[in-house]
């Protein structure tokens, strides 16, 4: 079992920076595989990032490729998203997520994730 708490968010302009960050609650977080997926209003949860769980794996939607970047340190249980260059369309709720059992293929899958934190808002202003 493991709870993940995001923190982060909030409102910025459009062009601007948020990192976003995701604890992790056990001590076998340097075995989970991370996630980073988000909502918008009236849309479907959609992939955004993740992080095999040694770091050696990094994967990201083609939308964020290039202003976002997804990075974990084990020792502290965090997940981090970094995001740049935030655009109007980038508003939603941020989840992270984390299983044991990904692969490569399934990396991007948020029906393979078995655990979710609550989310953070973020907003950009255009």
């Amino acid at each position: 079992q493991v709870q993940l708490v995001e923190s982060g968010g909030g409102l910025v302009q459009a062009g601007g920076s948020l990192r976003l960050s995701c604890v992790a609650s056990g001590r076998t977080f340097s075995s989970y595989d991370m996630g980073w997926f988000r909502q918008a209003p009236g849309k479907e949860r959609e992939f955004v990032a993740a992080i095999r769980w040694n770091g050696g794996g990094l994967y990201y939607a083609d939308s964020v490729k290039g202003r976002f970047t997804i990075s974990r340190d084990n020792p502290k249980n965090t997940v981090y998203l970094q995001m740049n260059s935030l655009k109007a369309e980038d508003t939603a709720v941020y989840y992270c997520a984390a299983d044991s059992r990904m692969t490569s293929a399934t990396m991007r899958s948020l029906v393979e994730y078995d655990y979710w934190g609550q989310g953070t808002q973020v907003t950009v202003s255009s």
